[in-house]
């Protein structure tokens, strides 16, 4: 399986989503401030990869000794939408304030650490989330997905994906189709690229054609991933997932949302507040 992002003595290694399919290449961030101008970038993007960057991130600028709220501060205003930018940021916080006195030594050696940590958990929780989602996947149906909730948007295995893998792995003949997701094609790009390397059967379709097929009869259930989840449970995703879950609903076909805890948002009542990003 691909690896998504990497901690190394040279710096935060992470794949470079902008050029897959056609070209496998890494980048080194040797500063928080590349990490961060990667994030924007959408070198590395989806809400839990984002989070593990935003991590390594605080992590790499406290062993350059750089200012530690200048260095979070830098990488919250990286992205908007995914709140586990900024649940990272704030746990690599609450570990610095909880050592306050400490040499600096120790405490840059505890903050490596717990970046790495949230790597290692977060594909722990994909792994959970896959093998708690597959029974909720139908034996002998397609498996329909927006945008690309796979290991690229994770630290590894993958949330909506993930729960394709365990399916997979538990032994049920399924294959998926892959919405496009314009306009920056996440799914055209990414999802079915990952889906090949595992060999799962993956079919790319253009976003205009989900409807058809959810009417089809063909489609067991749609999962997809989240950038935010709010209290009431409305959930903000990529651009076209809303119209995929309506006619979803419509169709009576599952809409299943895979996504960990870092992704929930109770200080938000409801979508309504979720800040959207706007490219």
């Amino acid at each position: 399986m691909v690896e998504t992002i990497q901690w190394t003595d040279k710096g935060v290694v992470m794949i470079d989503q902008r050029r897959l399919p056609s070209v496998e290449e890494y980048v080194t961030c040797t500063t928080y401030q590349d990490v961060a101008d990667h994030i924007r970038k959408m070198t590395i993007r989806g809400a839990p990869a984002i989070g593990v960057a935003a991590a390594m991130g605080v992590a790499l600028g406290v062993v350059q000794g750089a200012d530690f709220d200048t260095v979070c501060e830098t990488l919250a205003a990286s992205r908007p939408t995914a709140v586990n930018l900024f649940w990272a940021i704030e746990r690599m916080r609450a570990v610095r304030n909880a050592m306050e006195g400490a040499s600096a030594d120790a405490i840059t050696k505890r903050l490596v650490d717990e970046a790495k940590q949230i790597r290692i958990e977060d594909i722990a929780i994909n792994q959970a989330i896959g093998k708690n989602g597959a029974p909720l996947v139908p034996d002998h149906k397609t498996v329909l997905t927006h945008c690309n909730a796979g290991a690229l948007a994770t630290a590894g295995y993958g949330t909506a994906l993930g729960v394709i893998r365990a399916a997979v792995e538990q032994g049920k003949e399924i294959d998926v189709f892959a919405d496009e997701t314009r306009p920056f094609m996440q799914g055209a790009r990414l999802t079915v690229w990952e889906l090949q390397q595992d060999g799962i059967p993956a079919t790319l379709i253009t976003d205009n054609m989900a409807g058809h097929f959810l009417k089809s009869g063909r489609i067991g259930c749609v999962i997809v991933g989240a950038d935010r989840i709010a209290g009431n449970g409305d959930v903000a995703n990529k651009i076209g997932t809303y119209t995929v879950a309506v006619v979803a609903k419509e169709n009576g076909i599952p809409f299943y949302v895979a996504a960990p805890i870092s992704t929930l948002d109770l200080s938000l009542q409801s979508g309504d507040q979720i800040p959207i990003e706007q490219r």
